[in-house]
């Protein structure tokens, strides 16, 4: 895929190899998109990979003085769910957050990420857009700040340059005069594309509405406001009427296409409906209801930060990859434009960890990166230079299984096997962050691993016995 990669250090060391290598190279934070589309050929022409995810203070949520949130560049969706300010000052980002993927994408998968990808469908850009995000981006030659209303040209396509990189994004943080909620509507629970979201702000003054923002992701080729709905709401007060209409004329600003998930006719009603559950939700003061208060995030019990590097690397084709796995240092000197998953079956011989989709979408692959649950199909083998790397052969600990896979086999919770190594290392990393889960956190916990034989009920028996075994 990639013959040269780059452990970046510095934003500076990240903007030189940019300005010299221009569209040759590319900008990898968490790689939960850019991994996949060049698997599948959809990028051509890349042979640099710059990874920023270990570069120091670029995971931080901070306000200023202007009363502006600002999310830098490595902040993760899972960062959003588990940010008080966040969650106070941007709700509709960090229900959107928490709509994303899985937990073990929600690890690696960035906001900014989400925004340079593109899709209509991503879930963090609606939020952003409703919120009046904007966006700073810097290059040798300088720094602009973008309004992200005119950031996108269409599907996938953005106003970026070849030699940026978004190094900030901000917007003013709500006041208390402010609600906002964001719902997705997909075709299941987790892990799954939106067929239709939308966010929605409102300033009040009182009980009556000055100023509204509805916008709409996934029914049309960009992010788009629903102005007229938004029109009709200003100066009018949140009841029944008000909200069905308002929601009928979200409706008409919907221009969805029609594909294998879903009719353009259903898109458009289900416009209605979103809009309109989001409208009541913020009517009943019900905003943060299905966000739970303690989120399951797969970081464990220190819910430690990625460890920065003081110095780059660069790890290209016979150049070698010096990792800990399993507390236990291993060079690699091949395998360096494969994934983290075919680097430790095929270079490390550590066959537990399995292909099931390559795609991210079953948990198979589920490793421990620098503390924090992976799907390992994602993330490029050169990100484990220098950092430390858990398989599920590395669960026993003198000759003993771990109270997990002792609990698996207990209660049959195995049948063909192959998902079982990924659900073991959720397992594991949900008891370490919540050594007594509810049966919901349980399941919050292996929403990003699939099994296609059990049923799933054994699993979960299995989790609980063992939460009460340790």
């Amino acid at each position: 895929m990639w013959h040269e990669y780059i452990n970046a250090a510095s934003i500076d060391e990240v903007l030189n190899v940019l300005a010299e290598k221009g569209d040759r190279a590319r900008i990898v934070a968490g790689g939960t998109d850019l991994v996949l589309e060049m698997e599948r050929g959809q990028r051509k022409g890349i042979e640099m990979l710059v990874d920023v995810s270990r570069i120091a203070g670029l995971d931080q949520i901070t306000l200023d003085e202007d009363h502006r949130l600002h999310l830098g560049p490595m902040v993760t969706h899972n960062h959003c769910v588990a940010s008080k300010l966040a969650r106070e000052a941007a709700l509709p980002l960090a229900l959107a957050a928490w709509e994303v993927g899985s937990p073990q994408i929600r690890n690696r998968g960035t906001v900014a990420g989400n925004l340079l990808t593109g899709s209509p469908a991503n879930d963090t850009i609606t939020p952003l857009m409703a919120l009046g995000a904007e966006l700073t981006l810097r290059s040798v030659r300088g720094e602009r700040v973008v309004p992200m209303a005119q950031f996108y040209t269409g599907v996938r396509r953005t106003i970026m340059a070849p030699d940026e990189m978004l190094v900030d994004i901000h917007f003013p943080a709500l006041r208390e005069n402010q609600r906002g909620m964001f719902i997705k509507f997909a075709l299941r629970r987790a892990q799954a594309i939106s067929l239709v979201n939308a966010a929605v702000v409102l300033t009040f003054e009182g009980k009556t509405i000055r100023k509204a923002a509805i916008t709409l992701g996934a029914v049309a080729p960009t992010i788009i406001h629903a102005t007229e709905a938004e029109n009709y709401l200003e100066n009018r007060s949140l009841d029944e009427e008000t909200i069905a209409q308002a929601a009928a004329l979200a409706m008409g600003a919907a221009r969805p296409i029609s594909d294998v998930r879903g009719s353009a006719a259903y898109r458009r009603t289900m416009v209605r409906v979103v809009t309109r559950r989001a409208l009541t939700a913020i009517m009943n003061r019900e905003e943060g209801a299905v966000l739970p208060a303690a989120p399951v995030l797969l970081w464990g019990g220190q819910r430690m930060r990625t460890p920065t590097l003081v110095e780059g690397s660069l790890n290209g084709d016979g150049q070698a990859i010096t990792t800990r796995i399993n507390g236990r240092e291993v060079t690699f000197t091949s395998g360096q434009g494969k994934t983290l998953l075919h680097l430790l079956r095929e270079e490390g011989q550590l066959t537990g960890t399995k292909e099931g989709c390559a795609e991210g979408e079953c948990g198979a692959c589920t490793v421990f990166l620098d503390g924090k649950a992976v799907m390992g199909c994602l993330v490029p083998a050169p990100r484990a230079h220098g950092a430390e790397v858990m398989t599920v052969e590395g669960l026993a600990a003198g000759g003993e299984l771990h109270p997990v896979q002792k609990a698996f086999m207990s209660f049959g919770a195995v049948q063909c096997g192959y998902c079982t190594p990924g659900f073991i290392m959720s397992a594991v990393k949900l008891l370490e962050e919540v050594p007594q889960p509810t049966p919901a956190q349980i399941a919050q916990g292996l929403t990003g691993n699939l099994c296609r034989c059990t049923g799933y009920y054994n699993i979960i028996q299995a989790v609980e016995a063992a939460s009460k075994r340790e």
